[in-house]
């Protein structure tokens, strides 16, 4: 397909770097030569000078003839205008990044109106990150499939956890659990694990699980921490407003340390329900003196990841249960979890997951489309959801009877309110929703049929 990617700030250097990839045609769009001159000679793509909500340089960039424009520069109404005129000009989808809460509340309407395929907010969403991993401590990092009925859930095997030396084909029975194991971290090495892998100290491993189930799973397992009750949010930017609201509807305690006095003047009209205070949050004095020992949990989101990187690990050494991290630059990532910071999130992430599930589905062939997508395991593996179409070829063959590709693991069924983890004799039938969890270092998957050789 034709991709035209306007901006190529975080977010639109990352998107290139994944759709170009994937074998797409890739014409980006900025306004800085030398950001331009530097993606163009990393990447396999063209690149254009020039302002994307231009009629001109869209149709230099081929818009006329694209399948998709993607819109994320720094400016909403930017985002906004470019995809109209692309529309105009004839390009088939389009999606806008729009970043400001006032807009939030009229996305259905702005889609409608404007003509917009998707509008993608990384800030709400990492917002709803946050908030899932705040509900379920136990985890690193919480995902959810078919609605909200199947977590993908991330944690550590430390020295001494109680999964260390088990057999994965014996933890469903040795626990009485229904859970699946889909992807080990070792080391640098990924595995999608069969039956036989055995768990290490230093493992990270990812679960697929009812939220019930997974509950289960970590009682018995004797590590379920306490319920997060209180949250210290440094930085007041656009993730901490969703972010409050989103804890304030759920009863839980919120206070904000942000050091501009009119953003925190700002945000106290905004969250009644939050306690704001207005000092600088890099300062350990000012964070212990508001009461950092006393919070169940702590989520920097300050615009400078170093500062979040520090206050994270300050809050560490007040023994904060659960410290979380808002990093934007992805190569800072994985040198985290070696100094004591595991959960981190990405709102840039984040947002091209949800461009790629739509950009898969678009290339899709027999109707099975990708309907969830998650980068996992530093974006060495991927988790896709699908729903099973009536021209997936292998409806109602035995699962031991499909011929599957290598490095691919079929995580979970969901068949109405049944959830299935798959044996030889299971089918799939139509309607059916379908995990999978592959290597990126593959195919790219658009469909449930590429699923097989």
């Amino acid at each position: 397909m034709r991709i035209i990617i306007a901006g190529c700030g975080k977010v639109g250097e990352l998107l290139t770097s994944y759709i170009s990839r994937e074998g797409h045609d890739v014409i980006v769009i900025d306004t800085d030569p030398q950001i331009i001159e530097d993606i163009v000679n990393e990447y396999d793509v063209m690149g254009i000078v020039g302002n994307c909500g231009s009629n001109s340089v869209l149709l230099e960039a081929g818009a006329d003839g694209a399948d998709l424009i993607i819109a994320v520069t720094a400016s909403d109404e930017l985002n906004i205008f470019c995809c109209m005129v692309a529309g105009k000009l004839g390009v088939k989808h389009s999606i806008a990044r729009v970043r400001n809460p006032e807009y939030t509340e009229q996305m259905v309407f702005m889609r409608g109106e404007f003509g917009l395929s998707m509008a993608v907010n990384p800030e709400y969403d990492a917002a709803e990150e946050i908030l899932r991993i705040i509900q379920f401590p136990a985890a690193i990092k919480i995902d959810t499939f078919a609605k909200g009925r199947v977590d993908l859930a991330e944690v550590r095997i430390d020295d001494g956890h109680p999964l260390c030396g088990r057999r994965l084909a014996e933890l469903g029975g040795f626990y009485g659990v229904n859970i699946l194991v889909c992807a080990v971290r070792r080391g640098d090495e990924v595995a999608i694990p069969s039956g036989d892998f055995t768990l290490e100290p230093g493992d990270v491993i990812h679960i697929t699980a009812s939220h019930s189930e997974l509950v289960n799973f970590f009682k018995k397992l004797g590590i379920v921490t306490k319920r997060i009750r209180s949250v210290m949010i440094i930085g007041g930017g656009k993730i901490a407003f969703f972010l409050s609201r989103m804890l304030c509807e759920v009863g839980i305690k919120v206070k904000i340390v942000e050091s501009d006095p009119e953003r925190a003047a700002q945000l106290a009209d905004l969250l009644p329900s939050a306690m704001v205070i207005n000092g600088d949050g890099t300062d350990g004095d000012i964070l212990i003196e508001e009461g950092i020992d006393d919070v169940d949990a702590s989520v920097s989101l300050t615009g400078i990841d170093e500062e979040n990187i520090i206050i994270s690990m300050f809050a560490g050494t007040r023994r904060v249960d659960k410290v979380i991290t808002k990093i934007n630059h992805l190569n800072v990532m994985k040198m985290l979890s070696s100094i004591g910071l595991e959960c981190i999130v990405s709102p840039k992430n984040i947002s091209a997951n949800n461009i790629l599930r739509y950009l898969r589905g678009l290339g899709n062939t027999d109707g099975s489309s990708v309907q969830t997508l998650y980068k996992i395991v530093d974006g060495s593996a991927e988790a896709l959801e699908f729903i099973a179409s009536e021209n997936f070829e292998a409806l109602g063959v035995p699962i031991k009877d499909m011929k599957l590709k290598k490095n691919l693991l079929l995580a979970c069924i969901i068949r109405q309110d049944k959830i299935i983890y798959p044996h030889g004799g299971d089918t799939i039938e139509a309607g059916d929703s379908v995990i999978v969890v592959t290597k990126s270092s593959g195919e790219a998957l658009r469909d449930l049929g590429e699923i097989l050789e």
